[in-house]
């Protein structure tokens, strides 16, 4: 439990550690390529095929995360009617949303280290590109 006091103290640094990220003095922005996302209409940097496939795990993510909102949901109708047939479909429904938790869990952690990688191909890039 946190005391009003802490996490005044913690807001506090949290906008003094902003303000000065907001005046501290950024080097000049080099052009960058960017590229045209036909699906949003947007302008995106970097490579498309590194954009489409995080775009691509976020909506599998998405789509295990919609499941389990149904099956919670579920869960909870089946807990609420108190009827024990209801109640034995809840240990394959809990166990289906054990499953999709630990589904989430390794898609996020393969962005994690495709989102890594990215970043470090990128600097590789960017300074290879400045060298020349």
């Amino acid at each position: 439990m946190t005391s009003l006091h802490s996490s005044s103290s913690s807001a506090a640094e949290s906008t003094v550690e902003e303000d000065r990220c907001h005046h501290r003095q950024k080097p000049p922005k080099k052009p960058r390529r960017s590229t045209t996302d036909e699906s949003q209409g947007e302008v995106v940097d970097g490579e498309p095929e590194v954009w489409a496939s995080f775009n691509e795990s976020f909506r599998e993510v998405q789509s295990v995360l919609d499941r389990n909102r149904l099956l919670i949901q579920q869960v909870n109708e089946n807990q609420r009617s108190r009827l024990s047939n209801n109640m034995v479909k809840n240990v394959s429904l809990i166990q289906e949303l054990n499953g999709n938790m630990s589904k989430v869990v390794s898609l996020y952690s393969d962005l994690n280290s495709n989102f890594s990688t990215a970043c470090q191909q990128h600097s590789k890039n960017t300074t290879t590109r400045d060298q020349s």
